[in-house]
């Protein structure tokens, strides 16, 4: 594209975002944001095919009057860990949402899958979980106690082992990301449809109530974790085969950052279900109103500090160019 043409084709937009900037147009958050995206396309894509002509610097000077609107009196934490989770994390997961809505629903997707594929194809639940588990259940709810595969560990020893798995299985969720987002989308399918045919399963045994009581305990933080995992992925594959303005290797780039910054944000919530899994779970025989009012609990943490929270600080950022304690 002759830089001319690049000129005409964003003048309207690149002034409309100047006016705004000096105040004298008002715009609702998502509006600014959206052009503060557009932007720096802009500036990333002129800086390549233009450099050093009058374009780049008018774009470079509005990406930096943006900038400095959205982040002055931004205060230096001397806590950066604590800054990424109460500030810069949730910010992240506020961009991320609609790749985190795909991959809810892809997974949402797959549980239906192996619901209707146990309830019609006997058998299913075999293929999927394989002989060795299965026959445990089954022998376990000979035993009265169906859920027992929960007590069959020493807890620090299992606290510790479903740590680093759990860790480990979102990282690779995400890294399958570099297949494009097919592959951490078939890894949402394999284990969503896993999930559908075990509760499948076990409540054509008689014991859904029991079954959702005692695996949602650690369930709910795990299940959720994985599916922001897999938004991590769908970031990553999308970086790849969309490229928007950027070259390849950049949108690769910023993919990786952004999906590594999100499942590293994920490593406190794997770490809390693991220690749910390890020292509560295990207690099959606790009191209904015990049990869901963990699952409550943990219901009400993944809607604040995932859904509400974020906008929360997406909307003080834009209004007002500054963080708030």
């Amino acid at each position: 594209m002759k830089e001319v043409t690049f000129l005409q084709k964003n003048k309207v937009k690149w002034e409309r975002f100047d006016r705004a900037l000096e105040g004298g147009q008002a715009l609702k958050p998502d509006e600014l944001s959206e052009l503060f995206l557009h932007i720096t396309d802009d500036l990333a894509y002129s800086k390549t095919y233009y450099p050093g002509t009058n374009t780049t610097a008018y774009l470079n000077m509005l990406a930096k009057k943006a900038h400095l609107l959205i982040y002055r009196n931004k205060q230096v934490k001397h806590n950066r860990m604590v800054t990424f989770w109460t500030k810069d994390y949730p910010l992240l997961v506020y961009s991320s949402r609609k790749e985190i809505g795909y991959s809810f629903m892809v997974f949402i997707a797959a549980v239906l899958i192996g619901v209707v594929s146990t309830l019609y194809d006997p058998g299913f639940e075999r293929i999927i979980m394989g002989d060795a588990y299965i026959n445990q259940t089954l022998e376990n709810i000979k035993k009265g106690d169906p859920l027992a595969v929960y007590k069959s560990m020493n807890q620090a020893e299992m606290f510790l082992g479903i740590s680093i798995n759990n860790i480990y299985v979102s990282f690779l969720v995400f890294v399958f990301g570099v297949f494009t987002s097919i592959g951490s989308g078939l890894y949402l399918i394999k284990n969503g449809i896993m999930l559908g045919a075990f509760q499948t399963f076990i409540a054509g045994k008689g014991y859904l109530l029991d079954s959702i009581a005692t695996i949602w305990i650690h369930g709910t933080l795990e299940i959720f974790a994985i599916i922001v995992a897999g938004a991590a992925g769908i970031i990553l594959g999308n970086s790849i085969v969309f490229p928007g303005s950027f070259t390849r290797l950049e949108s690769f780039k910023r993919g990786a950052m952004r999906g590594t910054k999100l499942v590293f944000g994920l490593i406190p919530v794997f770490v809390l279900a693991a220690f749910l899994e390890g020292f509560v779970t295990r207690y099959t025989s606790a009191p209904y109103v015990l049990r869901f009012s963990i699952i409550l609990a943990s219901v009400l943490f993944i809607v604040l500090y995932f859904i509400l929270y974020p906008k929360h600080i997406y909307l003080k950022t834009i209004n007002h160019g500054k963080y708030y304690n």
